[in-house]
């Protein structure tokens, strides 16, 4: 008889790196509440800008997601093992003692850290993406008792395929002669061959993540191993909270920002699929691949496609539409500016709109800070948005199709009790509800606004509202006037007049 998944990880050990990330808490709450019979967590952890690994730890577990379980079971988080360690360093930078104790007993790996920005240098990335994985591999070779090892990368390790099937993609380069160059490359020489080295890819970050999983392909003889890739990882559907999200990155950010009144344009091609995915399903996803693999155990790499292709579709007009909606029912407290704006298929029309409403008031607001004595931040917010858009919009101006066959057969698997409690059917989603959940969570968990303010907040939207209807109706008529005075709109006008007056007239005494 098969085991269930919680039968499965009863007595497992398992070791997560990256469990400080927003995939890795989620996944850290997810075992500790639906599998109560996991024996322990190791969680990798360095030290972080003067924060020991026991510190950060100690952070991790005072954390918002894990509140439902410090009130339910304390004593849970008991199962959470530091191993004090970094990617970075040679041999991960483990005790002894924590390498003897992973490799006697760790049974299950999920690989999570990496460096997710996407304007990183290359030997930064590849240090962090593709070296780092290369010593969790060489580690988890050791184990004895290893069962599971799943390495999570992304759904778009091949940008220059409009279809992704879910399969292993031959790297462009070998991943240990790139992890040989930029060893001994200084770094001017790799800045200058960065662009030649991945001009197949939009950036260092999906470079990186398609050469690394040619290297964890190559351990699959040695123990089994498969590759979750997900989308564009956002807030969560339903657990621990839902909308529950703790960064800025992609669509989180452009939610904010837009309700924020700082974002009013956008490069994007509205009719494009926006495939993104709740973190809480790609959680569940992780726990069953794991579950699968070590059932299983498959000779090659499997490859898991964790997106909403061919399930559910929702386009960026949608997304746009959905966000603009919600945000003017739950608004900001603080905010810039009333939200407006639209987004634009054109390049240049973004660009020159961008001028206009990002720019110039941003110009505007700095002078007159300057000139109150204050300091000033518009100009140089407007700049970072400016390049973080220019990033994203590589994935709101183009369209891909992911076959996902394998993702989607993990529901089969497990019993209809199961896929409630470990869900990855997105075709039940309510995109609706999901967007109300999503921007209530950036103002709740993100912007820190607790819903008690949000009376206050809906009284300042209506004034930022009148605001901005009293500012486009000067900004228009100053532009009427300037035309009208300065531009000889008013003689054109005055010669239109008496020509038809004239013509009224000749047209009367002709007939008399």
């Amino acid at each position: 008889m098969t085991l269930t998944v919680t039968e499965f990880y009863e007595g497992k050990r398992v070791l997560i790196t990256g469990a400080t990330g927003f995939l890795g808490k989620a996944l850290v709450e997810k075992l500790l509440r639906a599998c109560p019979g996991i024996h322990t967590i190791y969680l990798l952890m360095r030290e972080k800008k003067g924060v020991s690994g026991e510190e950060r730890l100690k952070a991790l577990c005072n954390n918002r997601i894990f509140e439902h379980l410090r009130e339910k079971d304390p004593d849970v988080f008991n199962k959470l093992k530091l191993v004090s360690g970094d990617i970075l360093e040679d041999e991960l930078g483990i005790s002894n003692d924590d390498r003897q104790d992973l490799q006697q007993h760790c049974n299950i790996v999920f690989h999570s850290a990496a460096c997710v920005r996407f304007d990183q240098k290359l030997k930064d990335a590849v240090k962090m993406n593709t070296t780092g994985t290369l010593r969790v591999l060489k580690l988890a070779e050791t184990m004895k008792n290893l069962e599971a090892f799943v390495h999570l990368s992304t759904a778009y390790c091949r940008c220059e395929l409009s279809v992704l099937e879910e399969k292993l993609y031959p790297a462009v380069h070998n991943p240990e002669k790139i992890i040989d160059l930029v060893e001994w490359l200084d770094d001017k020489t790799l800045d200058y061959l960065e662009p030649k080295l991945i001009s197949s890819e939009p950036n260092t970050y999906s470079y990186t993540k398609a050469i690394t999983e040619d290297l964890v392909a190559e351990y699959s003889s040695k123990f089994p191993i498969a590759i979750g890739r997900p989308s564009i990882v956002t807030a969560a559907w339903k657990e621990p909270m839902p909308g529950w999200v703790d960064n800025l990155n992609g669509p989180t950010g452009l939610i904010i920002g837009s309700g924020k009144g700082v974002i009013r344009t956008m490069h994007c091609e509205p009719s494009y699929q926006a495939d993104a995915i709740p973190v809480d399903v790609v959680v569940n996803g992780c726990i069953l691949i794991a579950y699968v693999t070590a059932l299983d155990k498959p000779k090659d790499v499997r490859i898991y496609n964790i997106t909403l292709s061919g399930v559910q579709k929702i386009t960026w007009r949608e997304v746009i539409e959905l966000g603009e909606k919600w945000v003017n029912t739950y608004p900001y407290t603080l905010a810039l500016w009333y939200p407006g704006g639209d987004i634009k298929s054109y390049w240049f029309t973004h660009q020159l709109t961008a001028f206009f409403v990002h720019l110039l008031p941003a110009y505007f607001v700095d002078l007159l800070l300057f000139l109150l004595g204050k300091k000033t931040f518009l100009v140089n917010l407007q700049k970072r948005i400016s390049h973080g858009l220019s990033i994203l919009q590589y994935y709101t101006t183009k369209e891909w199709h992911f076959k996902n066959n394998n993702f989607i057969s993990l529901q089969k698997r497990i019993t209809e009790t199961e896929n409630e409690i470990f869900f990855t059917d997105v075709s039940k989603l309510n995109r609706d509800e999901y967007l109300r959940d999503y921007v209530i969570g950036t103002r709740h968990y993100v912007c820190k606004e607790d819903p008690s303010t949000l009376p206050r907040a809906r009284k300042l939207h209506r004034i930022r509202y009148w605001v901005d209807v009293v500012a486009k109706i000067l900004f228009y008529s100053l532009l009427l006037w300037l035309l009208y005075s300065k531009c000889g709109v008013a003689n054109v006008l005055e010669d239109v007049y008496n020509y038809y007056s004239n013509f009224k007239t000749d047209g009367v005494e002709s007939q008399i």
